[in-house]
């Protein structure tokens, strides 16, 4: 894909991150995981990741976020989780970040997965290192203690 291929496809990815369509919209969080490190997208897929009409949206995107099983995706979840204020924003989120986990283990990642949380554990966002403890604890389960 082109340079500028990338740049009209991110364009319409935030375009579409403002439809009334939630399926638009949860399509624009998938697409916008993959440039999920740029400055300007941050702030839309929190919003995305937080969407206050449809859930699909809340999935697709943390979804796509956690499939780049890196530190970027986790965080960006993480930082929405700590954000959300209606339980079933959080419950979807605690959902994927679940599955996440389970993903790690199953891929035989779980060192990476701790190493990921070690580092989220010191993140400047006080809400990234809340949710990255919690999850750091021994026999603590993600879905026990959020929206609460």
């Amino acid at each position: 894909m082109s340079q500028d291929q990338g740049t009209d496809r991110l364009k319409a990815a935030l375009r579409d991150s403002e439809s009334e369509s939630w399926s638009r919209r949860a399509a624009a969080g998938r697409q916008l995981a993959a440039w999920a490190e740029r400055e300007e997208v941050g702030p839309i897929l929190e919003r995305l990741l937080l969407d206050a009409h449809d859930t699909a949206v809340t999935q697709e995107t943390a979804q796509a976020l956690l499939e780049r099983r890196d530190l970027v995706g986790l965080r960006a979840v993480l930082a929405a989780l700590s954000r959300a204020e209606e339980w079933w924003t959080a419950d979807q989120l605690d959902g994927q970040v679940f599955g996440y986990q389970s993903w790690m283990i199953a891929d035989d990642r779980t060192d990476e997965f701790v190493d990921q949380l070690a580092r989220l554990a010191a993140d400047q966002d006080k809400g990234v290192r809340e949710e990255a403890l919690r999850l750091s604890r021994p026999g603590e389960q993600p879905w026990v203690s959020v929206g609460t």
